[in-house]
């Protein structure tokens, strides 16, 4: 029974499996759709001569440079060295934020003496720290970690912050009263509450340390992804520079869907996930 301190939560009854599919089937139709419409009229910008296709290459040319370029092994180890740089920089990141925005919430006093630290910090933008970057490693991985680290550390900073911050107090202290140990209650209070605020985070985080993979190798030259773009950008090859990019925007859109499915997987018992709608 609903009151007004307690609202009534009822769960959506499942879907049968016609209409899920049918859905399905549409949601791809429309996705593949837009993808041909985006094709149809990137092919026609430069044919028509809209724009200079000396610098703005058609799609079937840039895709068959694609195609060239998935056949080189040396492409290959690119994306191997850009995912590696991707991979550890998020780690490193995600385990310090992880730990430290946990430390930092349950503790009020440290939590207001780094709030104008934190506000200081987490806006500098990353890129600006790659002078200092290579004047403490050189051009190697470990500049490129650092600017990696620093953006994809405040996406999950920030969002573990808030989520412990969102442990309800009456738990809290009933949890307390009924003498559960510190452990006890961040194991089975504060974790689960912070759990959907840091999944969004490691999303985000994952998003952001691939631009800045690719970024770092552009600009302090470790080899990958990035690097290439720049070489080719510099032989006037423009294909080959179109063809990277779309390779960044499929990584990003793999890292995406691949963290939307662990995030779903990891909060199939939140409501958010099994639907429930609250009245």
């Amino acid at each position: 029974m609903a009151t007004a301190d307690a609202p009534l939560i009822v769960a959506t009854p499942p879907r049968p499996r016609s209409a899920r599919r049918s859905r399905t089937l549409r949601k791809v139709a429309l996705g593949v759709a837009g993808i041909l419409g985006f094709l149809i009229t990137w092919q026609l910008l430069p044919t028509l001569g809209i724009v200079d296709p000396r610098y703005f290459p058609s799609a079937t040319t840039t895709l068959a440079e694609l195609g060239q370029q998935m056949r080189d092994l040396e492409f290959w180890r690119n994306v191997g060295r850009t995912m590696t740089a991707w991979g550890i920089g998020l780690v490193i990141a995600t385990v310090l934020a992880t730990v430290l925005g946990t430390v930092i919430g349950l503790v009020p006093f440290l939590r207001r003496a780094t709030h104008t630290t934190v506000e200081f910090l987490r806006p500098i933008p990353s890129v600006a720290l790659i002078p200092l970057a290579i004047l403490l490693f050189g051009l190697r991985i470990e500049s490129a970690l650092v600017i990696i680290v620093y953006a994809s550390f405040w996406q999950v900073f920030i969002q573990v912050l808030y989520g412990v911050a969102d442990v309800d107090t009456v738990a809290r202290d009933t949890a307390r009263s009924f003498g559960l140990s510190r452990g006890s209650r961040i194991v089975n209070l504060v974790l689960p509450t912070a759990l959907p605020y840091l999944m969004t985070g490691l999303r985000l985080a994952a998003a952001v340390a691939l631009i800045l993979a690719i970024t770092a190798e552009m600009f302090i030259g470790n080899p990958g992804l990035g690097r290439e773009i720049v070489f080719a950008q510099s032989a006037g090859d423009w294909p080959a520079v179109y063809a990277l990019v779309i390779v960044t925007g499929l990584l990003g859109l793999i890292i995406n869907l691949i963290f939307r499915a662990i995030e779903r997987r990891s909060l199939a018992w939140h409501q958010s996930v099994r639907g429930e709608e609250v009245l």
